[in-house]
């Protein structure tokens, strides 16, 4: 991802309204609940035209999942040019997303993170909404996986099951992170998400042994 410092002036003042927009987002929805601010309360508090916030977003559910579709599409982003080295795709794929994870802008963006997942909990339209475009991300990180890398058939089953434990993985690590007292960072998410990962092989050989009496 392009640093922002480095953007031209236009691209920047782009960035600025969409942070804009999605902090206002969540510190209102956050305050009144999801169903309590309209979009058209959130481009008067921001000062844009609904035109200007529809270049940006699909609608609110889209503002207040942004932080971690952001993730995803960096991470899409990373897939698309990193390089074959022969390693194990499960462990390519956890790279891209910890690539990902590290170019996210390191102040506020975990704040924003937190503050997303807790309105997510109670708001079942964002829940919706993010199985939606994780399927979508998902679809897309597949067809890379096969269109840039020799992985198999486009039949074989190995390359999407890699893709979902990511997933899994992923949201595993951000329940963790979530349910962290006080204000969890970015790279606390990168520890828990690395020991999801880690504990992938783990979880496909466990036995479910009866319990003791």
């Amino acid at each position: 991802m392009t640093h922002p410092d480095v953007l031209p002036l236009r691209e920047r003042k782009k960035l600025r309204t969409r942070r804009t927009l999605i902090d206002t987002a969540l510190e209102l929805f956050t305050e009144r609940g999801f169903g309590g601010v309209t979009l058209d309360e959130l481009c008067d508090t921001v000062e844009v035209s609904k035109r200007t916030f529809f270049r940006y977003f699909a609608g609110k559910e889209d503002v207040a999942m942004a932080p971690t579709q952001d993730l995803w599409l960096a991470f899409l982003d990373d897939l698309e040019t990193r390089e074959a080295d022969g390693r194990p795709v499960p462990e390519l794929l956890r790279d891209c997303l910890l690539a990902a994870l590290d170019a996210m802008p390191a102040e506020g963006w975990a704040h924003r993170v937190l503050l997303s997942r807790r309105l997510a909990e109670r708001t079942p339209s964002m829940d919706a909404h993010g199985l939606h475009f994780c399927h979508e991300a998902s679809r897309t990180a597949l067809a890379t996986l096969h269109r840039r890398f020799d992985v198999g058939a486009p039949g074989d089953p190995r390359p999407r099951l890699a893709v979902d434990m990511l997933i899994a993985a992923f949201h595993c690590a951000l329940d963790t992170w979530t349910a962290r007292p006080g204000a969890p960072t970015r790279a606390q998410l990168a520890a828990d998400l690395g020991e999801a990962c880690a504990a992938l092989p783990a979880s496909l050989a466990l036995t479910a042994a009866p319990r003791p009496a």
